[in-house]
């Protein structure tokens, strides 16, 4: 078998984000924070070190300062190691002055840095899912099958069929049709690949892997195929050896506010399906070095709090606290998510950053430095509701304060 050595992962930094707006207003939507601490390319990196694939190259484009600072502050490796973690931002050359079209155009774009890396294959992920994958069983599986594309598929509910790329997969394992996102039951039903009647689809994850010489030729053969779902695995099926990789575990894509708050919110659960505590494949982060959180009379239920947080006689439950939060007495959060801080202020005279005394919080989102007065209210607003305001904004009913916002004393934020 191959060494792991020859695979390069390519990790796609999202276009715009726009379904996560206003969270990407200022941040790529792999940088947006997570579970209090992490931020969302942190899983598809983890993964890639877990796998002994150590080289990857992350492709950026829009709002991507934050991410370019993440990166470089957390993914070092010494000078005896092969490895690195490399951003490959978008650029004007002599042969292209546009933006990255789509996920196939993006590594089009970067066809002369992956032919100098030598590898022999070329793993592409996602920068915006929430999973836990040892990509050494997918290598493995497309070695074995001598396949030129493997796609990472999942078991996909009957009714939720309308929302993938529905694969069909013939007993060896082979791709022999796709549909995209198919509304009718009777196209559907051309696609059942499993004998199951819950879950009777496979769907693609987004996870591929490439012989580099075929993803080479694809690219550069089809000019106008710009992603690799809508366009070149589709065209590859009929052409080339195209196997389906089986992963039944925990996946998410974190593509809207709404996946986005319930997938924060599901990690309170003690139940949770994704697990941030497995010390034999851990996900990593920034090390922030930062002081145990001083939790101080309050009572707390379902409730993930990150380091350097300060919660002063305040009642929370079902939310996430992230790293630097501090919250004045009285407060009661249920069924939010506070992202905390980037930095401890000192005094400035005006609003400090945090949640002021007397507040009530719930179904909301507070960006990072959001400065929140004394006895404000926030409350959510019915599913599928969606307004913009000059300080705050709702998305399918959750309430988003935007990062470094100042909310003054006494506001109230709810339905009439």
């Amino acid at each position: 078998m191959p060494s792991y050595n020859k695979v390069l992962a390519v990790i796609l930094g999202g276009g715009r984000g726009a379904r996560l707006y206003p969270l990407t207003q200022m941040r790529s939507k792999p940088a947006v924070p997570i579970a209090g601490k992490y931020r969302l390319i942190d899983i598809p990196i983890s993964n890639c070190i877990n796998s002994e694939i150590f080289r990857i190259a992350i492709l950026t484009q829009f709002n991507s300062v934050s991410l370019h600072r993440h990166i470089t502050r957390t993914y070092n490796f010494d000078s005896f190691h092969q490895g690195w973690v490399q951003i490959w931002a978008a650029e004007q050359t002599m042969e292209s002055a546009d933006w990255y079209q789509g996920t196939a155009d993006a590594v089009r774009k970067q066809m002369l840095e992956i032919q100098a890396t030598g590898a022999e294959y070329v793993l592409i992920l996602a920068g915006d899912h929430l999973y836990r994958m040892d990509y050494r069983a997918m290598a493995q599986f497309h070695w074995e099958n001598k396949a030129d594309i493997t796609v990472a598929v999942q078991p996909v509910r009957r009714e939720e069929a309308s929302r993938f790329g529905v694969l069909k997969r013939e007993p060896g394992g082979r791709i022999s049709n796709f549909v995209e996102k198919p509304k009718d039951p009777d196209v559907q039903n051309r696609f059942v690949s499993r004998d199951d009647p819950v879950r009777p689809f496979l769907g693609s994850m987004g996870i591929y892997m490439f012989n580099t010489k075929t993803l080479l030729d694809y690219i550069s053969e089809f000019p106008d195929y710009d992603d690799f779902g809508g366009d070149i695995i589709p065209h590859a099926i009929q052409s080339h050896k195209v196997f389906g990789f089986d992963f039944d575990g925990y996946w998410q894509d974190i593509g809207t506010i709404r996946s986005f708050y319930e997938t924060n919110l599901m990690l309170t659960r003690p139940d949770s399906p994704f697990n941030f505590y497995d010390a034999k494949l851990p996900i990593y982060t920034d090390m922030r070095y930062l002081p145990a959180s001083i939790v101080e009379e309050s009572g707390l239920r379902d409730v993930l709090i990150a380091e350097g947080s300060r919660v002063s006689k305040s009642e929370i439950s079902h939310s996430i606290i992230g790293i630097r939060s501090q919250i004045a007495a009285g407060c009661v959060i249920k069924d939010s998510i506070v992202m905390g801080a980037d930095y401890y202020e000192r005094e400035s005279g005006g609003l400090p950053i945090g949640i002021g005394a007397g507040c009530h919080i719930e179904g909301a989102i507070l960006d990072k430095n959001a400065r929140i007065g004394d006895r404000v209210t926030i409350r959510p607003f019915p599913r599928n509701t969606d307004l913009d305001n000059e300080k705050w904004y709702v998305r399918d009913g959750i309430v988003i304060i935007p990062k470094d916002m100042e909310i003054p004393p006494g506001a109230t934020i709810a339905p009439e």
